[in-house]
């Protein structure tokens, strides 16, 4: 009962602010960082599934995975749980749900919304991510150096963060793959995306398929 309370206060507080003028931010759950299934058995059990449920992650499921995979685990100095090359933390985590898009937040533990519409089908050239629960986003905003460097930064981190996901995902008994194949030009439109931004890979996640 308690989940369930909880679950139909976040989708009511993700409709306030997709129904708001101004829509505001939305509070996730403090994150759960103990627990979890042994690291070797994540390693053996990460793989990636194209099949998915379409129900929707509780709000403290979805706090974790944000944690997981790009959030700050050394509130001192603002460390994540995935390095960045030469720690410049050049990459956004955007969200995108059924009731619309989000920043993830990860200072304030809080989803910033951007988009108001269901962008779940410009997230990717396969069918089922337009009904699959949650779609990231790894959007870089590498500076400096040359093209080719900005290049390999952004892919090494896209590649550490989604890396964290597919462990998460492993421990938790959720099903994700990441995903190459983007319609970048028109997500990015829809995201209000400076021009300086790049979209570099997508991964979608949720429940594994009912047989």
């Amino acid at each position: 009962m308690r989940q369930s309370a909880m679950l139909a206060l976040f989708v009511l507080c993700v409709w306030a602010v997709a129904a708001a003028p101004n829509p505001q931010p939305v509070a996730l759950p403090a994150p759960q960082t103990g627990g979890g299934k042994p690291l070797m058995q994540a390693l053996q059990e990460r793989a990636s599934h194209r099949e998915f449920a379409p129900d929707p992650l509780p709000p403290q499921v979805l706090a974790n995975l944000l944690w997981a995979a790009w959030g700050i685990n050394r509130p001192d100095h603002g460390g994540r749980t995935a390095p960045s090359p030469m720690n410049r933390q050049e990459m956004d985590l955007y969200v995108a749900l059924a009731d619309g898009a989000y920043l993830y937040d990860a200072k304030n533990n809080r989803l910033q919304p951007v988009a108001g519409d269901d962008l779940r089908a410009l997230t990717g050239l396969q069918p089922f991510v337009g009904s699959a629960p949650v779609n990231l986003i790894y959007v870089s905003r590498a500076s400096g150096g040359s093209a080719e460097d900005r290049a390999m930064y952004s892919g090494i981190q896209a590649g550490l963060i989604s890396q964290n996901v597919y462990l998460f995902c492993a421990s938790e008994g959720l099903a994700t793959v990441v995903r190459g194949m983007v319609n970048r030009e028109p997500l990015a439109k829809a995201l209000k995306l400076p021009s300086d931004q790049r979209i570099i890979v997508a991964q979608t996640v949720g429940y594994p398929a009912k047989p």
